[in-house]
């Protein structure tokens, strides 16, 4: 069972939730095209969790044997393990924004410039295969199952979504002991004072015996030092990894291209080391967000299709269907071309419409092909129908409607 399948529609509910109060509103919490990269990074992180999920459970299962104990999955034994799970969160968060390798695995989650409930989507590729690889695994040493463990990450994940909103203010009484958004809006923070502050995920307590927390003051700025400016779900995750290769590449020492994955973030090789020392962080004033030019007529195609591959992924994560290693890798295949087409579209990228087209029907053909052979439905179900509709109404709805070279700017 895929714990994330449970997860993504309580996830998808909450956020839909905040968009309409936002909109009702007329509060400024979302831009249309980050969210959009928000919604595809996570589409792409739940096909990648897939694996992670299939690793965790083969080395965790071999790793289970030597636990001195096993230990039942009784309520209160599974309440130790998130408060253990939330301890050991905070360091590995912790080292997340300390050490260059583990900054890699985790920059992606802070490289929006805005916060809202689809940033807390916005996960990193390879941060929660960071998490089991390099600390999860004492949980499981301890003596408490696999299966429980990975559960416990998933919904220690969910216990933390929620942090990620302007809509909640300050809490009182509740923020002297429990993570609050007020908390987790100062750890999104660029601010000088903000930086590498609030690790916490459910108790602050950590960040208050550890001296990492800081309250709320000043606006907070959302961001990075060096945001990717791009909707590009794959450069946005892949940003900080590729610094680090081309420095390691560049490094005249051997031992400098080797220690440079494990050193404290800003270290330089020797030889490219900058005399000019960069200010840490900025505020809200000194900020311009990032915006591009995108095709016309976007936004109904766009908010449409993520919707579609939202129910596609939910066939692609569904670990009680009978499809096998292949098929999901297969049509995983298919949500990373979309979530690249997305990041085109979004940039007005002349090769993105032709990978669009090509990316819908390559999804409908491998979906048909998929529930046919594992007998999920025959060439003449309804299901099949409707999938053949559908694309046929999208590739008409994006030939006609979004045309090759007419750009707007977008609204901010």
């Amino acid at each position: 069972m895929n714990v994330y399948t449970f997860i993504t529609p309580i996830v998808l509910v909450l956020l839909l939730a905040e968009i309409i109060y936002s909109v009702r509103t007329k509060k400024p919490y979302y831009n249309f095209q980050d969210t959009i990269t928000n919604l595809a990074t996570g589409i792409g992180n739940q096909c990648v969790n897939l694996a992670v999920a299939f690793f965790v459970f083969k080395w965790y299962g071999w790793l289970y044997q030597f636990a001195p104990w096993q230990i039942p999955n009784t309520w209160y034994f599974l309440l130790l393990l998130l408060l253990l799970q939330d301890f050991v969160f905070y360091w590995f968060h912790r080292t997340g924004h300390t050490i260059n390798v583990f900054w890699a695995a985790h920059m992606p989650h802070h490289s929006s410039e805005e916060l809202n409930l689809s940033v807390g989507i916005r996960a990193s590729f390879t941060q929660r295969l960071f998490q089991f690889v390099f600390f999860d695994w004492i949980l499981v040493l301890i003596g408490f199952s696999p299966e429980a463990v990975y559960a416990m990450a998933a919904i220690h994940l969910l216990l933390a979504y929620w942090h990620h909103t302007q809509v909640i203010k300050r809490l009182g009484w509740f923020e002297k002991l429990f993570v609050t958004p007020s908390h987790h809006r100062v750890h999104h923070g660029v601010n000088p004072q903000y930086i590498d502050k609030n690790y916490s995920e459910f108790l602050i307590i950590w960040d208050k015996l550890f001296g990492t927390f800081e309250e709320e003051d000043e606006e907070i700025c959302y961001g990075v030092t060096h945001p990717p400016r791009t909707w590009d779900p794959i450069f946005v995750n892949f940003q900080y990894w590729k610094q680090l290769w081309d420095d390691a590449v560049a490094a005249p020492y051997w031992w400098d291209k080797i220690r440079l994955w494990f050193m404290p973030l800003g270290w330089r090789p020797r030889g490219l080391e900058t005399e000019k020392k960069d200010r840490i962080g900025y505020t809200k004033a000194e900020q311009v967000k990032y915006r591009s030019a995108q095709y016309k007529n976007l936004k109904p195609y766009l908010i449409a299709h993520v919707a579609i591959t939202l129910a596609y992924l939910m066939v692609v994560i569904n670990l009680s269907s009978p499809l096998s290693a292949l098929d999901r890798l297969i049509l995983s295949g298919g949500v990373f071309m979309a979530i690249i087409s997305w990041g085109g579209l979004l940039q007005a990228r002349t090769w993105s419409i032709p990978l669009e087209v090509f990316r819908t029907a390559f999804m409908a053909i491998a979906l048909i092909l998929v529930l046919n052979q594992n007998g999920i439905a025959n060439w003449t179900s309804w299901a099949t129908i409707a999938i053949l509709a559908v694309t046929g109404v999208s590739i008409l709805y994006f030939s006609f409607k979004i045309k090759k070279g007419q750009l707007e700017p977008v609204p901010g």
